[in-house]
């Protein structure tokens, strides 16, 4: 939960020889509705950047208890049906 300024000043931080992974649910983030997200605007920004990366995990994914990957894709349908889905 960063703020596009706080992620702007943690990643140009990168030093020679370092690596930097950022991690981050976007359905999970709690930051005021009138905040916007520095996870959601990061890939906005970099995803052309030669040398950036992003991978995103969906609920195949999920390695906790069966129940919580059918938790995930009923939260997912639902904001689906709705158009509740957060965007920033």
């Amino acid at each position: 939960n960063t703020s596009p300024e706080q992620m702007q000043m943690f990643l140009t931080r990168l030093g020679f020889g370092s690596k930097v992974v950022v991690t981050g649910d976007v359905t999970q983030i709690d930051l005021p509705r009138d905040q916007a997200s520095g996870l959601i605007q990061v890939r906005e920004i970099l995803s052309t950047v030669d040398g950036v990366e992003f991978i995103e995990f969906g609920n195949q994914d999920v390695v906790r208890h069966k129940l919580v990957q059918r938790i995930v894709e009923a939260y997912k349908r639902h904001a689906e049906e709705t158009g509740t889905q957060r965007q920033r």
